[in-house]
């Protein structure tokens, strides 16, 4: 069983208990991180950190730690977990308060932290599903109030895919859990940061690598019809690293294959790993 932090103590994750009147059971009232672990070691763990304060700033949620004490943290949870290949969870909800729609003024914010095991390797391809994105305005929050998500991923589920894209009318968004990049005639492009999209890590990790190699990539809008056109479809997240679409509603992306440029920026990025696990 592996070990959770919860409410200021670690613990086996099987003997942790949520109030009923926290915030987030009952309101989604919370906001959350997903890093991973190679060898050991969370990747790009200040980034995270980062979007962690932009998002707790965004809903007006205090701080629970200092920096410092979150890097603790993150790196005792590992330890307890094992070390190795892990993909570590971490949330922040606004407590435990009696049910009211406006925020408590006492209520300390409640930390919940786990590990799951492995990551990394080479991704599976995916099968893809368009969606119309009718979710709120405000998806630059790594808000844990994620049930339209489940719905169009559960939609993707239905359909024999892995992953729904989205569109707010003829502009691509991102997807249900990822970040998507489009590439025609060797330029690739992903829609640039905005409120409508959460900015991943791994999709900033994917942008420094092709600049660094000299790959064209552009952030800019992205329209359906470029969607569908295009010669190779990834997604991106922390557990997906950089997954390439083989089908987009059915329809083969690039000969139903993985492409050229996903296989050298994939491999740009496990080089990365692989000088991370040397050092």
């Amino acid at each position: 069983m592996s070990i959770a932090f919860f409410d200021g103590r670690f613990m086996p994750l099987d003997e942790v208990r949520v109030s009923p009147l926290d915030r987030g059971y009952l309101f989604g009232d919370g906001v959350y991180e997903v890093v991973p672990v190679y060898a050991g070691r969370p990747f790009r763990m200040e980034e995270h950190l980062d979007r962690l304060d932009r998002s707790m700033d965004a809903i007006e949620l205090a701080a629970p730690f200092p920096r410092e004490r979150w890097r603790e943290l993150l790196a005792e949870l590992v330890k307890r977990n094992g070390g190795g290949e892990q993909s570590i969870y971490f949330q922040v909800t606004r407590g435990v308060a009696p049910r009211s729609h406006a925020f408590p003024v006492d209520a300390p914010p409640v930390v919940f932290m786990m590990s799951r095991a492995g990551g990394g390797g080479t991704p599976k391809p995916a099968a893809a599903i368009t969606r119309e994105d009718n979710r709120w305005d405000r998806c630059d929050i790594k808000s844990i109030a994620l049930l339209a998500n489940c719905l169009h991923k559960q939609a993707a589920v239905k359909a024999g895919a892995s992953e729904a894209i989205l569109l707010r009318g003829d502009v691509l968004t991102e997807g249900s859990s990822s970040n998507v990049f489009v590439v025609k005639g060797g330029q690739v492009s992903t829609p640039p940061k905005s409120s409508r999209i959460l900015a991943g890590i791994t999709r900033a990790v994917t942008l420094e690598l092709m600049a660094q190699a000299g790959i064209p990539a552009r952030e800019r809008p992205v329209s359906r019809g470029e969607l569908a056109g295009a010669d190779e479809i990834w997604i991106t997240s922390s557990t997906l690293e950089i997954s390439p679409v083989v089908t987009l509603d059915g329809a083969a992306v690039g000969g139903c294959e993985p492409g050229p440029v996903w296989r050298t920026v994939h491999e740009l990025l496990q080089g990365l790993k692989r000088s991370l696990k040397a050092a």
